[in-house]
């Protein structure tokens, strides 16, 4: 008979609760004291200080202007790799495997579709199956699972639209219907949990081998492209650590530009850009919304978090810390194609834009939860614990402070202290950072060539000024971004501090 344990005392709960809103508000707070550093800094240490400030300023607009150069060159890299694999017929390569009987055969693989959705339209589902059935790969290795709410009958009706359409098409087609368990973050990481334990049931009773069914976690709007599974299977087969792999397709949000408003479209160019910079730094890539695995490897993480909000980053931590340094994601070398915000009317696309990047954001509650197992695990080398986080915490970091460091941070100075304005170096740092800054802006012109590269055709019917005016949009890209980018993530950050934890929305596609 087990013995009860002991209740924990009341001094150790309240010490474990201070440690956990600790971990939780230091993010928030150090976004907020680099952020008034260039106003604090010479407030607090007069003309020392603002000297500190505007050197500081110099040398992140040299870093920024060489970090630009090195992400035109990543960006350039992917392109060719996307290209170049996009080209080849990948069922061909693995039908002509010749290492049968040294390892697993890629036509051994199952591919396993889950797509949990909530208010999608039909329509908006329809493509995103559509996509998957006429994919390049046997019809007979591959299988769908649509993730709907107990209660949501107009999506039961949904699935069996899909279902009558597209079910004779598929190995298995299955209907997922999550009862929202108690104690969970209403959204899509709960919802992965629940479709992902229900499915290792009932493919376990139905005789599949876990191993060899490769689940990809695919958002309801997201399309494969039609080499993806045949692309994993093959790379999946020849992958040593395959039992411990994510393999993360290229996201562009391109299915819908051209009917989006101009603000939106930049941000779905600058996130896919950014995405293709991600895969050629293999070091800093981590899960993002849509990407693949095994159905075992996914068991044996603990499936997703039912009590957070960013399912993909939340999950690499999971597999990080379950795995050590066994675990990667590597890049496929594909696109998967998403929707961009598009919402019922101007105001609302524009407000959805913000609260997608918001909970993207919100990734930041990966800060605490690593602070808190960082030390619990000796067996994974200090080294790449300790890049990992600093690659996390860098990345939300920079994303506020950077940008407005780079737009004010010259100006701050000279406004706050008199005398360091009427020094040389106030005199000039202005200009020569404004040069800088600029020089970095001519930068653009690389990024709306390889935007350009991997566009959908124009629609026929727009004006030339209109199709003119596309190349000039990226330009806007400091002011939209401050708007739409480094305030829904200073919201996060913010909401984080104070213990004002987001609501999961559903990001409205029309």
């Amino acid at each position: 008979m087990l013995e009860a344990r002991p209740p924990v005392p009341a001094w150790e709960h309240a010490l474990r609760q201070f440690g956990a809103r600790f971990f939780e508000a230091t993010p928030g707070a150090i976004t907020w004291v680099m952020l008034a550093a260039p106003a604090w800094i010479p407030i607090v240490f007069k003309l020392p200080g603002a000297i500190f400030v505007a050197t500081a300023v110099l040398i992140f607009d040299g870093y920024w202007l060489l970090r630009s150069i090195t992400v035109v060159v990543g960006v350039w890299g992917s392109l060719r790799r996307l290209k170049r694999d996009m080209a080849l017929d990948w069922l061909a390569l693995c039908r002509e495997d010749q290492a049968a009987g040294e390892r697993v055969h890629p036509l051994e693989y199952f591919h396993l579709s889950v797509v949990p959705t909530y208010t999608e339209p039909y329509h908006v589902l329809e493509r995103t199956v559509q996509a998957i059935v006429d994919s390049n790969y046997p019809d007979e290795l591959k299988l769908v699972g649509i993730i709907t709410r107990e209660t949501d009958k107009p999506g039961w009706e949904n699935v069996a639209r899909l279902k009558e359409k597209f079910g004779g098409r598929v190995r298995g087609f299955y209907h997922i219907k999550d009862p929202l368990e108690p104690g969970i973050v209403v959204g899509k990481s709960a919802a992965m949990n629940w479709g992902g334990r229900w499915m290792v049931r009932v493919l376990t009773e139905e005789g599949f081998d876990l191993s060899k069914v490769l689940i990809t976690d695919l958002d309801s709007d997201y399309r494969v492209h039609p080499q993806h599974f045949a692309w994993v299977s093959w790379h999946h087969a020849r992958e040593p650590l395959r039992d411990y792999v994510i393999w993360q397709p290229v996201p562009l949000f391109h299915n819908n530009i051209w009917q989006v408003p101009m603000a939106v479209r930049i941000m779905s160019a600058s996130t896919s850009q950014w995405q293709m910079f991600l895969h050629s730094r293999p070091q800093r890539l981590v899960a993002f919304s849509s990407y693949t695995c095994s159905l075992d490897f996914v068991q044996k993480v603990g499936y997703w978090d039912k009590d957070v909000i960013p399912e993909d980053s939340r999950f690499y931590w999971k597999a990080f810390f379950t795995f050590g340094e066994r675990f990667s994601v590597k890049s496929a070398y594909l696109p998967i194609y998403g929707d961009s915000p598009n919402s019922r009317d101007y105001a609302s696309t524009h407000m959805s834009q913000y609260n997608q990047i918001k909970r993207w954001a919100w990734g930041i509650t990966d800060v605490p939860y690593v602070m808190a197992r960082f030390f619990k695990h000796p067996e994974i080398p200090m080294w790449l614990r300790f890049r990992r986080f600093m690659n996390l915490f860098l990345n939300h970091l920079n994303w506020i402070f950077l940008p407005v460091l780079l737009l004010f941070g010259a100006s701050v100075p000279i406004w706050v202290s008199v005398d360091f304005s009427l020094t040389d170096m106030g005199q000039v740092l202005w200009s020569t950072s404004g040069v800088l800054l600029a020089i970095t802006l001519s930068t653009v012109v690389f990024f709306i060539y390889f935007e350009m590269a991997l566009l959908p055709p124009k629609p026929a019917d727009w004006p030339g000024w209109k199709r003119l005016a596309i190349y000039g949009q990226y330009f806007l890209y400091p002011m939209v971004g401050l708007v739409l980018s480094v305030l829904p993530a200073l919201e996060a950050h913010t909401r984080l501090l104070f213990g004002r934890y987001l609501e999961y929305r559903v990001t409205e596609k029309v």
